[in-house]
């Protein structure tokens, strides 16, 4: 049985004063005016995971304006043993809490519950802008995978701001960067190991897929291309011996922080950033479909899938061949659109739900799909 949302309520979140959805293991259609709150949903269900949701916000920043009185989702999820209610939330200026199964956890320990992936249009620059996004994209691939890849992340970053701190003040004593420096190679270590295994999953699945979307072929490099180093061995040399540079920088310039991914167009031999706007669309939805197909075969169950405005930059034969993977993959799908027509042909595939603001405020209602 996939694992997929039961029920979904949203209190207080966002433009969503209190909204309460019913749920199958269909993929879920949602359409409706620009600004009525689709993507608002996506971004509950996103919250479902570990981390900050597809926009990466502020727990502050996701309660309903203006009375910001702190915010909630709740929701139950159907997994392999049974379902799950989980629940999480924030009053006003504290941070995000998390319950599984009625008792509080660690939001890490979501990922060992629910996998979810999502591909939104703010990614559609993913190729062209700063390595940090490629970064924490191939981060939540390895987190699909590896729940724990989270807390090595934390662990290295943690070890690294106090790095930082020394090199800043100018601190000479090497003991205290030996202690750190074996936190970080450590950590990163672990971390290298996770990407590489990630990467190597998405490949095998690429390679035995069938699909109309474009094979990318990927590699983890760094900046201007540099190889980083990943064994810990490796990287506890280069921070030792960086140590002077650093200084100078004032932040450290070496180890798996810098990491970057490399993308060629696997029939074209050609760089990602350099494809089109629309083959880099397709290029990604090749990666998050090969992720979901990896997530199958190891988890035994495909993962939850957002994918906002997925349609933006496909033709009809492409937007209705993703359906049909979509479908072929049981994967519970949240889709959005401005209108209905975007899923042509697949009612009673698929649940329809039509957002529209009211008064600012956002509600949803079940909607048959042509």
């Amino acid at each position: 049985m996939p694992c997929h949302l039961t029920s979904l309520t949203l209190l207080r979140f966002r433009s969503h004063p209190r909204t309460r959805l019913k749920l199958d293991a269909r993929p879920v259609a949602i359409f409706g005016a620009n600004g009525a709150g689709k993507t608002n949903l996506l971004e509950a269900v996103s919250l479902l995971s570990p981390g900050r949701g597809l926009r990466r916000a502020a727990a502050d920043d996701l309660a309903l304006r203006p009375d910001a009185q702190g915010w909630k989702l709740r929701a139950e999820v159907m997994a392999g043993d049974g379902p799950r209610p989980l629940e999480t939330g924030a009053l006003p200026g504290q941070s995000r809490s998390v319950r599984i199964d009625e008792k509080a956890a660690p939001q890490l320990a979501l990922g060992g519950v629910l996998a979810v992936l999502w591909l939104t249009p703010a990614m559609d620059r993913l190729w062209t802008e700063a390595a940090e996004g490629r970064r924490r994209f191939l981060d939540r691939i390895a987190m699909s995978f590896t729940p724990d890849h989270g807390g090595a992340v934390l662990a290295y970053e943690r070890a690294m701001r106090e790095r930082n701190r020394l090199l800043r003040d100018a601190v000479a004593d090497p003991a205290w960067y030996r202690a750190l420096e074996a936190q970080m190679a450590e950590a990163g270590a672990r971390m290298a190991a996770t990407r590489r295994a990630a990467l190597a999953a998405l490949a095998e699945a690429t390679a035995e897929a069938e699909t109309v979307f474009p094979a990318a072929d990927l590699s983890i490099t760094g900046p201007e291309g540099v190889l980083q180093p990943e064994d810990a061995g490796d990287i506890t040399t280069a921070l030792s011996e960086g140590r002077r540079r650093d200084m100078a920088a004032g932040r450290t310039l070496t180890g798996p922080h810098r990491a970057d991914i490399a993308a060629v167009y696997a029939a074209k031999g050609q760089a990602a950033a350099r494809c089109s706007t629309g083959e880099q669309k397709a290029l990604l939805i090749s990666m998050v479909l090969a992720n979901a197909r990896a997530l199958m075969v190891r988890r035994g169950a495909p993962p939850v899938l957002l994918l906002d405005e997925v349609a933006a930059h496909l033709d009809a034969d492409r937007r209705a061949a993703l359906h049909a993977e979509v479908l072929a993959l049981g994967a519970q799908a949240w889709m959005t659109g401005t209108g209905p027509e975007l899923f042509a042909g697949q009612g009673g595939a698929m649940q329809g739900l039509e957002v529209l603001a009211e008064g600012g405020a956002s509600q949803v209602k079940e909607a048959d799909l042509p």
